[in-house]
């Protein structure tokens, strides 16, 4: 049976998200979606929705939600505290919300997004077959605010057995694998070498839309500017300051800034997880087959 839940409390950033809506970059439509998409997969297998179900993603601090009727929730992605009626969960498990019940994420401790699943799914009206809200061009349902009711929808199956996952944190040290950009020969071996050995520190303005990063500049061999030209999510552009920016869901789908490398698309959920103040480095090679 369907239900619902009241948003007491939003936090500073939480949207709905789903895996995206991949295919329609032509069409200046970033992929947007959960920005640690192994997170919200985990999520949902745990209170047994289908991987791509809707679920809420929060940005450093949780919400707080009243549940109109029993339900099922789990939290994953983040390293946050969860209380429901004043009683802590574990996160990375299933946990039961009996009716009335208020559900509370805390402030992480450790990454900076985390995925709050419910059984059945987060419904909203789909726009361009997916539920998720794009910061960079509003399309989707609008951030949640305090008051707001959202629907949940119909379970897609039985609840798995499993209700636990060992899941480690994310670690406070970070290394994204990478490989040449479309525009490394816009950049000399300095440029290259200070990527790959120096460390950075992620920036305060980092959003949805980019990992802003703060550390030595990176000079380029052409002063010419760049027509603009396609992005993917994980390329790092280098700004005109000469510091790098890596792309994340809600990326701008062209971009006149030189691509130096792109990180590795098994390392993206963990570049979705860097939090201002973090250090990341640069490593050359492409991950393990």
């Amino acid at each position: 049976m369907s239900g619902s839940f009241e948003v007491l409390r939003p936090g500073p950033l939480t949207t709905v998200q789903d895996l995206g809506r991949p295919g329609y970059a032509h069409l200046g439509v970033p992929r947007s979606g959960a920005a640690d998409r192994g997170a919200l997969k985990l999520a949902n297998r745990l209170v047994g929705n289908e991987e791509g179900a809707a679920a809420l993603e929060y940005t450093l601090s949780g919400p707080a939600l009243s549940f109109a009727r029993n339900a099922v929730v789990a939290v994953t992605g983040a390293v946050a505290e969860v209380s429901v009626g004043g009683e802590e969960h574990e996160t990375n498990a299933a946990i039961d919300v009996p009716a009335g019940a208020v559900v509370e994420v805390g402030t992480a401790s450790a990454g900076l997004r985390g995925y709050l699943a419910i059984r059945g799914g987060v419904e909203a009206e789909p726009v361009l077959g997916s539920r998720s809200r794009d910061t960079l061009s509003g399309l989707g349902p609008e951030p949640l605010a305090a008051g707001a009711h959202l629907t949940i929808g119909e379970p897609a199956g039985p609840r798995p057995a499993i209700a636990v996952a060992p899941v480690p944190d994310p670690a406070p040290a970070v290394t994204l694998r990478v490989t040449p950009g479309p525009r490394a020969d816009w950049f000399g071996p300095e440029a290259h070498h200070l990527l790959t050995s120096e460390p950075w520190t992620v920036a305060n303005e980092s959003n949805r839309s980019g990992v802003r990063l703060d550390g030595p500049s990176l000079p380029r061999l052409h002063d010419d500017e760049l027509r603009s030209e396609g992005l993917v999510e994980g390329a790092v552009q280098v700004r005109h300051s000469g510091l790098p920016m890596i792309m994340l869901a809600d990326h701008p789908t062209t971009g006149g800034y030189p691509v130096i490398a792109v990180v590795a698309i098994a390392d993206l959920d963990a570049a979705g997880q860097l939090r201002p103040g973090q250090r990341v480095r640069f490593a050359a090679g492409k991950p393990p087959q």
